[in-house]
């Protein structure tokens, strides 16, 4: 699968990019946000991909950031929200917005999206409110920052989980933990001051 494209910008349309790595012309679907962050036409930039095949498609997805990405794949996984839908959302609201709204079960402004009703924005946080806490963001609605992503917090949260504890309740205390230990804590430290914060 392509996970990473770095080449210039050949060409953007209104939800896609062209980019030239080494001659040969990729086409990206992405967010109106992810376009903007590419820059100027003519000018180097990395994409993060995420390759979907059907029977009569085969689409590749373009975004600025891994953490944008990640929500993509998260929010595919809901049922009636497909490709266009989910970067409609990735348009309309940032990652960190997503992640809060989701936390909070703030439906409304996942429906800000375009095509997304409030039924639909009511099943996107309803099923994702527990994984919002371990995803990129900021979480000002009470998920806390986990910071590398698939660093030693990631690990850590992932230990709690497998201890039995629910994902928004892991991460908020690997991130409590880690401003209690600082950035360059290991993981058998915050997870032994993580249980700690869990538990209490």
């Amino acid at each position: 699968m392509i996970a990473k494209l770095t080449g210039k910008l050949d060409e953007t349309g209104n939800d896609w990019a062209v980019i030239d790595v080494a001659g040969v012309g990729y086409l990206v679907h992405c967010s109106a946000k992810t376009l903007t962050a590419l820059g100027e036409t003519g000018a180097d930039c990395t994409v993060f991909t995420d390759l979907q095949v059907s029977e009569n498609d085969m689409r590749l997805l373009g975004f600025a950031e891994a953490g944008e990405r990640d929500w993509f794949r998260l929010l595919t996984q809901v049922q009636g929200v497909g490709s266009k839908v989910a970067l409609a959302i990735l348009s309309a609201l940032s990652t960190d917005e997503l992640r809060d709204a989701c936390a909070a079960g703030d439906a409304a402004s996942v429906s800000r999206a375009n095509g997304v009703g409030p039924k639909l924005a009511g099943r996107i946080v309803n099923e994702l409110a527990e994984k919002a806490g371990a995803m990129p963001g900021s979480g000002t609605a009470g998920a806390a920052r986990i910071s590398p992503v698939g660093g030693a917090s990631a690990d850590a949260v992932s230990a709690l989980q497998n201890l039995g504890f629910k994902c928004a309740v892991a991460a908020q205390a690997v991130a409590r933990a880690q401003e209690e230990l600082g950035e360059g804590a290991g993981e058998g430290d915050l997870i032994r001051v993580a249980l700690k914060k869990a538990a209490g």
